[in-house]
């Protein structure tokens, strides 16, 4: 087959691949199926969600977007946002890394960097900086007349995953996977998977970083983690909680060994939540719930330069 022109940036969202990390077989305990959603055009899964919800809002050329983000997103909207014609401004806690709003504004989109609550770390996005930024994001709205897609509660983000990613994933793999986990953010490809995976017989895990598993029914007793794109300590508005089997938890240490190694072993950069994702399948695979776990690689390491990732 010849390779295809694409007209935009937008046509080559999805359609991302799978690897089997075999040079880590023995490390993780078992085989582990990555899909590579840091090679979509915005280094992140959530370019996807991005272009859905877009499409979905049908807005007439020069409709003004703004978002609540802790980078991702927001640099989907500024990819989708610009090959439509649609100004966007990105809003974000301070707390989140450098590289995210520097590269949201290359893309075009205007960044506005909200400080964090008086008892948040730098680098570290607890669920108060975000009640922060959505109220900003709230008062930008009325101020602009802007269309404001809400990640956190908007359909379209779990429909990109469920008649996206989640098909891909099971195209790929077949049936050769018992199991699937996922770092829980807004909550969109967690639901969308599962959705997909579920009835096919695939049990689907919940990570969540320790001290703030709220989804597994636990107390929060510690906030502050670098994980940073999910484990706000609040139930996410699109949480299923019938769709998952059961709940994993990892912290920021155990989520960047698995990064490094991932880096090391496979050639893939990858940032804290796609480590996240390798320590929730090792466990699955060496407490024997499963024999094949299939997980994605959500951004990319570039993003995280300036934080402790990789220092």
């Amino acid at each position: 087959m010849s390779p295809r022109v694409f007209e935009n940036a937008t046509a080559v969202i999805g359609g991302t691949p799978v690897l089997e990390l075999t040079r880590m077989r023995e490390l993780l305990g078992g085989t582990v199926y990555l899909k590579l959603e840091m090679m979509n055009p915005g280094g992140s899964k959530k370019d996807r969600p991005a272009l859905r919800m877009v499409r979905d809002a049908k807005l007439k050329p020069g409709t003004p977007v703004v978002e609540l983000t802790s980078g991702n997103t927001g640099t989907g909207l500024a990819i989708v946002c610009g090959a439509l014609g649609l100004p966007f401004t990105a809003v974000m806690s301070a707390g989140n890394s450098r590289e995210r709003s520097v590269m949201m504004q290359a893309l075009g989109a205007t960044v506005e960097l909200v400080p964090q609550a008086p008892s948040s770390r730098p680098g570290r996005v607890s669920g108060a900086d975000l009640l922060l930024v959505e109220a900003r994001v709230k008062q930008l709205a009325a101020a602009l007349g802007a269309w404001v897609p809400d990640q956190f509660r908007n359909p379209a983000n779990v429909l990109s995953h469920q008649e996206g990613t989640g098909p891909e994933l099971w195209e790929a793999v077949g049936g050769k996977i018992d199991a699937f986990c996922d770092f829980v953010g807004s909550a969109g490809s967690f639901v969308g998977i599962a959705r997909v995976l579920r009835p096919k017989g695939v049990r689907c895990y919940a990570i969540e970083p320790s001290g703030a598993q709220v989804l597994a029914g636990h107390s929060v007793t510690n906030p502050q983690h670098p994980i940073q794109g999910g484990g706000y300590a609040f139930r996410p508005p699109l949480w299923e909680e019938g769709l998952a089997d059961g709940y994993l938890t990892t912290d920021g240490d155990e989520a960047a060994r698995w990064c490094r190694e991932l880096a090391r072993r496979e050639g893939l950069y990858a940032g804290y939540s796609t480590g996240a994702n390798l320590a929730g399948a090792s466990r699955l695979l060496r407490e024997g719930r499963a024999k094949a776990v299939a997980c994605l690689a959500n951004d990319s390491g570039m993003k995280y330069h300036s934080t402790d990732l990789w220092g």
